[in-house]
């Protein structure tokens, strides 16, 4: 498999398959959604949207980055998110590099949403469906983060090896800066438990996949192989 790793600001085509990378928090928080029970989740373009969405489904659940906002039922924090019950509900998210990430290449063929927690269930997908080239979009930090890259980097090396080892790509994750932000409360709207939890391999056996509906970019999970 063919693997680019690029930043948001660097995607000058539309790539054919598109592997969106947010660890610290976007991806490790739908995955969360998912596992206590979301439906769907669909990406917001902006807070305003978000809010727009609420307003005409009022039992859906929005969240955003930062600390609790008038109108945002749950803020970007796996280590908060973890608590809520959201069976069968459907979870609006926006954020600030993870979710402009997906939209960015909402036009590609296949977009898959990753972080660590479904890191391993993403490579099974990747090489269930035999995919020859991959771009993996490095959200944070201007295509920077350095977790993320670890993440994305770990992924492509599993679609094609199987079995690799993670302790290398958890460490240089654990050292970023978004982890060491996060740790010491620079990041409002966290838990002290975030960066754990951003770092929990594999805790989660499906993909996630998004594609249009109905004109809004939605995030599902797919079970992995």
């Amino acid at each position: 498999m063919e693997a680019r790793f690029l930043g948001i600001a660097e995607l000058a085509e539309t790539p054919s398959v598109a592997v969106v990378v947010d660890v610290m928090r976007a991806f490790t928080v739908a995955a969360w959604a998912f596992g206590r029970g979301a439906e769907k989740i669909v990406l917001a373009e902006s807070r305003a949207d978000a809010l727009a969405l609420k307003a005409r489904h009022p039992d859906w659940v929005a969240l955003k980055d930062g600390p609790p906002a008038p109108g945002f039922d749950a803020v970007n924090s796996p280590g908060l998110l973890r608590s809520l019950d959201l069976d069968g509900r459907t979870v609006v998210q926006k954020t600030t590099a993870g979710t402009v990430g997906a939209l960015a290449v909402k036009e590609a063929s296949l977009v898959l949403c990753a972080g660590f927690v479904v890191a391993g269930a993403t490579a099974r997908f990747l090489a269930q469906r035999e995919c020859d080239a991959v771009t993996f979009v490095v959200t944070g930090d201007e295509g920077r983060a350095e977790e993320d890259l670890a993440c994305a980097q770990y992924i492509a090396r599993r679609t094609d090896r199987g079995g690799t080892d993670a302790t290398a790509f958890l460490r240089r994750a654990a050292e970023s800066r978004a982890a060491a932000e996060l740790t010491e409360g620079v990041r409002r709207g966290s838990h002290p438990d975030d960066v754990a939890l951003c770092l929990e391999l594999d805790r989660f056996p499906f993909a996630m996949v998004a594609a249009p509906e109905d004109s809004l970019m939605v995030l599902r999970p797919y079970a992995a192989p």
